[in-house]
């Protein structure tokens, strides 16, 4: 079998090309991408080639890990049936492209015990569950406060506010800084920190990915109050210890979702106590990769963008 698939060759080389796939085996799934997702965080890393070293990492690579698609063939041992919408996390079955993510393709052999059924009305949205459940795990760990400031209204930082609403907990405020980014919030407030003068929030969810960010958030906690780090930080963490010391400051990390966090966040969705709707700002077809990524990481209008498998290949860039 082939496939096209978005083909990462170094820092900012990225083209639409075909590649082999591995053969499946009875525990397999072949499914057919519709939609996938760019990640501004992880992906944007490898783009820029300042990603952090770590096992597989590497070029080329199939970039993506939010892909949502129909089985076309079930290996005996999978329980899944050709015809079922599922969502994919990545998959590792290209010949001469690392599958670190590889989620951005047009077809892909995946194991199936890492694949989640989704419910064939969320369309394009359904390649948001990885990110719904990111933001599930980050409220949903050991010990956890629920947030009361979320710092960030992009993708991550809105499905926290949705997911903290969702859960019961008091509506969290958000900062942030860019106008165009500071819309669109339902239920909750969005204000640029400066219009903030509150200093005793008892958990601080920052999704922004800035750990430079981190002596402004301890100052902002009450005291005994958590900052919880939700986003992918490249370069080391450091903070002034006397203020933090002042506040017995406590400072968690929120690792990626596991399976429960997909399972729990698809019961969520199906209920309809989370929504996915209004988070998607761009679609591209598929064969207009190279132009989808630039606009992805450059355009700070862009809060997310969703490759069309679905349409025509001729204008593969």
């Amino acid at each position: 079998m082939q496939a096209q698939a978005v083909i990462m060759r170094g820092p900012g080389d990225i083209a639409l090309d075909r590649l082999a796939l591995t053969d499946p085996g009875p525990g397999d799934l072949v499914v057919r991408v519709t939609h996938s997702g760019i990640s501004t965080g992880t992906e944007k890393l490898f783009w820029l080639g300042t990603m952090p070293p770590f096992p597989g990492m590497g070029y080329p690579l199939v970039p993506g890990y939010e892909s949502a698609g129909e089985v076309v063939d079930a290996g005996r041992d999978t329980g899944f049936r050709p015809g079922e919408r599922v969502f994919v996390p990545g998959a590792n079955c290209y010949a001469g492209a690392r599958g670190l993510f590889g989620g951005a393709s047009s077809l892909l052999v995946t194991a199936a015990d890492r694949v989640t059924r989704i419910d064939p009305a969320l369309g394009a949205e359904g390649a948001l569950l990885a990110l719904a459940a990111t933001a599930r795990h980050a409220v949903a760990g050991l010990n956890t406060t629920m947030p009361d400031l979320i710092v960030g209204h992009g993708v991550l930082g809105r499905l926290l506010a949705r997911i903290t609403i969702a859960a019961g907990a008091p509506a969290p405020t958000v900062w942030e800084i860019d106008p165009v980014r500071a819309k669109g919030a339902t239920g909750y407030d969005v204000l640029h920190p400066d219009a903030d003068p509150r200093r005793d929030y008892r958990a601080i969810y920052d999704a922004s990915g800035n750990g430079a960010l981190l002596d402004t958030l301890i100052g902002r906690i009450a005291r005994g109050g958590e900052v919880v780090l939700a986003g992918f930080y490249t370069a080391p963490i450091q903070f002034a210890f006397p203020p933090a010391f002042m506040k017995e400051a406590r400072l968690r990390i929120a690792a990626e979702w596991t399976h429960d966090d997909l399972a729990a966040t698809r019961q969520l969705i199906e209920a309809g106590a989370l929504s996915l709707a209004g988070l998607i700002s761009h679609h591209r077809p598929a064969g207009q990769a190279a132009d989808a990524y630039r606009t992805a990481f450059g355009d700070p209008a862009c809060l997310k963008m969703i490759l069309d498998w679905t349409t025509d290949m001729k204008d593969a860039a």
